[in-house]
């Protein structure tokens, strides 16, 4: 089967800005190595071990398909208080692809990845050195991915960075920050180790990713069809310091890279967490929320309950400090 990827906030040179398969992408020089996220100094250590294994979440859904027609009319009470995409700033992903989106139909008819039958479980691979703060990060993402996606969460025992060969591995020679190949994550790690109940299996690493030959920096790559994707807190900002806005950001990456791993593409038609962006201002522009046709979209793949779904994101984001976030989710939950 051909392998169908798509990368989250790729830094490329001109000569490929041409490939389609990008996530969110920035042209070459826009953006300088961020001077708040060092590099681990201990890439091999598995870090503080306080790593909730298995992460509370809803119910399981029901067994069976949804009906798509219910869906529609379900997710389109939200229509009101989502809005089209905003005309584009100068240099925004959609002026620099053409891309024509996904309807719900269309979704239906690739037959996209679902977590009905055994595969009903979001892996979280933790891969490299942790700070006690990436931890609860690292904690908070995966709670947040249960509410977002109504699934079980566990994350797995650490990887350390040694099993990192040198062929993926590198220093960019501008920058001199080491960086790990994305594409050997995905389909070197992660596919061998993808398990049998697994609906989607995510990596998520503090270091620098890269996705090949004439890219600089990607923040995430993941896998239309094979159920496994990776994604990097290593631009997010200092955990610490910028709690809270690097909390938004590492779960709008997290939410994004899984709904790619449900087949989701690029949104065109609202403003949207499956939209793509060519910046990081762009990307944090974009709402931490799908829009009616992404939520059908993730309603269909996963038998989610809206309503409960996002009582439980409210309380999760109020509990976070996110009140902002909190707010919104329990004003879209009021439609339900």
């Amino acid at each position: 089967m051909q392998r169908v990827l798509v990368t989250s906030l790729v830094v490329c040179s001109a000569a490929l800005l041409s490939v389609v398969s990008l996530g969110l992408l920035l042209q070459i020089n826009a953006e300088q190595p961020p001077k708040s996220a060092a590099a681990p100094t201990q890439p091999s250590d598995l870090g503080p071990p306080k790593v909730a294994r298995k992460v509370p979440s809803p119910a399981p859904a029901p067994e069976g398909t949804p009906d798509p027609l219910a869906l529609q009319s379900l997710t389109l009470r939200l229509a009101p208080l989502h809005r089209p995409m905003d005309n584009p700033q100068p240099g925004d992903w959609v002026t620099q692809h053409d891309e024509a989106g996904q309807t719900f139909v269309e979704y239906l008819e690739h037959r996209p990845v679902h977590a009905r039958g055994k595969r009903r479980v979001i892996y979280i691979q933790p891969l490299g050195y942790f700070e006690a703060s990436e931890v609860e990060v690292l904690n908070l993402t995966a709670r947040f991915l249960g509410q977002f996606f109504c699934l079980p969460v566990q994350i797995m025992k650490r990887i350390p960075l040694d099993v990192i060969p040198s062929r993926a591995r590198r220093k960019h020679r501008a920058w001199g920050v080491n960086q790990i190949l994305a594409p050997h994550v995905l389909y070197e790690l992660l596919k061998p180790r993808l398990p049998a109940d697994a609906a989607t299996l995510l990596a998520l690493t503090p270091n620098d990713l890269w996705p090949g030959q004439g890219w600089n920096f990607v923040f995430g790559m993941a896998d239309l069809r094979d159920r496994v994707g990776v994604w990097s807190t290593y631009r997010n900002g200092d955990p610490v310091k910028e709690r809270k806005r690097h909390l938004l950001r590492t779960f709008k990456i997290a939410s994004h890279e899984t709904g790619h791993m449900f087949s989701m593409r690029h949104c065109t038609a609202h403003e949207c967490g499956m939209c793509g962006s060519n910046s990081r201002a762009e990307s944090d522009r974009r709402p931490l929320e799908f829009c009616p046709p992404c939520l059908a979209k993730l309603l269909w793949a996963t038998g989610c309950d809206a309503r409960a779904r996002y009582q439980n994101l409210a309380n999760l984001m109020k509990e976070a400090g996110l009140n902002k976030q909190a707010a919104r989710y329990k004003q879209l939950g009021g439609r339900f």
